[in-house]
């Protein structure tokens, strides 16, 4: 694994791709100057008392980049080595997903510095709501949307949701979205940036004119996401020969079962050992031969020191900034095509943006009704973000970032500076 020594930070980077193309598009100094900054970043002591009868303070934030389109939306990650640098390049990447995709959201991100894996489940629910008492001040229906993220999940989102209606003295179930079904859920909503990617791959295969049927893709991170596209790639024919998750990966070049590397996971906790296949690390995983390779794992996972060595015909990001821009470069010079997080994995705000607007309604949609538009939106976006890149000879990261950051800005300049 590369030093992260070697490779710019999420903040540099994200910094470094909106200056580029607000330079590409020649964008207006003040309104770059607005992009560049943050509408609010909040920072929270979170005291909680533990099982042990011991209180800890924890750190917690709540960043806010803009909302010149509508409320804010993002996760909540709990995270040992989360830093607020982070949180700015992830709020910032969620404005530009959101634009991207034409939903009516601006970007945020949030979360708390620790390990939850070492919480009861009462501590963890102790953290939560102590954190959404902190927070609420700028959050709200209208105000501040978030959602589950790193080591957070529906059962976090049902705490925050009842914390902040229990405050209110009310039901409020659209503060948040990826809870749980039965208070005001979407169907649809755990496989939505899994689902998402795979209709990005389908389109990006109709691009290269290769027949989706029997293509061969390695995926590094079968989690929630990764799984997702493994399973629903399998039901049309494709082969996953490659799979990882944190503590290393498996490859077999005739393929592998996905119902059985779940039966396995969830067993033993990892793919080590797993049967008729080879061991192979994060790391090599990313430079076996296939023709889609999906990154859902880490950022900067694909850097300049593994770059030329990528053997798929194609890249399609799972994980937000798993490719670093000197590998970027690279790639491009090799004409092998990425598909960029914003426009790849936006499967997951567009679903939670159709679980707002049905807490809203308070009518809910089956999953065929929310896939189908699922799909509408990621096709649109895609052929939209292919147009630009063909007429203006880009690659797809470019195009995607400059429709996204035109939309933002457009709304910025309409909307106009006060006072």
């Amino acid at each position: 694994m590369p030093e992260k020594t070697m490779i710019h930070s999420a903040w540099q980077t994200a910094l470094t791709q909106l200056d580029s193309v607000s330079k590409l598009m020649m964008l207006p100094e003040d309104i770059h100057q607005i992009l560049r900054s943050f509408d609010r970043i909040l920072t929270v002591s979170v005291p909680v008392r533990m099982d042990d009868g011991f209180l800890r303070v924890f750190t917690g934030f709540r960043v806010q980049h803009n909302a010149s389109r509508g409320p804010y939306k993002g996760g909540v990650r709990y995270h040992s080595e989360l830093t607020l640098d982070d949180l700015k390049a992830l709020a910032m990447e969620m404005t530009w997903k959101c634009s991207l995709a034409g939903v009516p959201f601006g970007g945020a991100k949030g979360g708390i510095v620790c390990n939850p894996k070492t919480f009861s489940k009462n501590e963890l629910e102790r953290l939560t709501r102590r954190y959404t008492y902190a927070i609420m001040p700028i959050i709200g229906i209208e105000k501040d949307i978030p959602a589950p993220d790193v080591n957070t999940n529906e059962q976090i989102m049902a705490w925050i949701m009842d914390m902040y209606s229990v405050k209110n003295g009310y039901c409020t179930p659209g503060i948040v979205t990826g809870k749980p079904v039965n208070v005001g859920g979407s169907l649809g909503r755990t496989d939505a940036t899994g689902l998402g990617i795979v209709f990005t791959i389908t389109n990006a295969m109709k691009q290269k004119k290769m027949n989706l049927k029997g293509i061969k893709v390695v995926i590094q991170g079968y989690g929630n996401v990764g799984s997702a596209v493994g399973k629903f790639l399998s039901e049309m024919g494709c082969k996953t020969i490659a799979v990882s998750s944190s503590r290393g990966g498996i490859y077999n070049p005739k393929g592998l079962s996905h119902d059985a590397l779940i039966k396995y996971y969830t067993k033993n906790g990892s793919f080590e050992h797993f049967p008729h296949a080879e061991s192979v690390t994060n790391a090599s995983l990313l430079e076996l031969p296939c023709d889609v390779l999906v990154p859902a794992a880490m950022e900067n996972q694909i850097t300049k020191e593994n770059a030329d060595k990528i053997k798929a015909k194609i890249i399609v990001e799972g994980a937000n900034g798993p490719t670093t821009i000197e590998a970027d470069q690279i790639l491009s010079g090799r004409k092998i095509p990425v598909i960029p997080d914003i426009l790849a994995n936006a499967g997951g705000v567009i679903v939670s943006y159709f679980e707002w607007v049905q807490d809203a309604q308070c009518y809910f949609w089956c999953e065929n009704e929310v896939n189908a538009r699922l799909k509408n939106l990621m096709n649109r976006s895609y052929e939209e973000v292919y147009a630009l890149s063909r007429e203006k000879k880009l690659n797809m990261r470019t195009a995607a970032m400059m429709i996204a950051v035109k939309k933002v800005a457009d709304a910025i300049s309409v909307r106009g500076i006060y006072p």
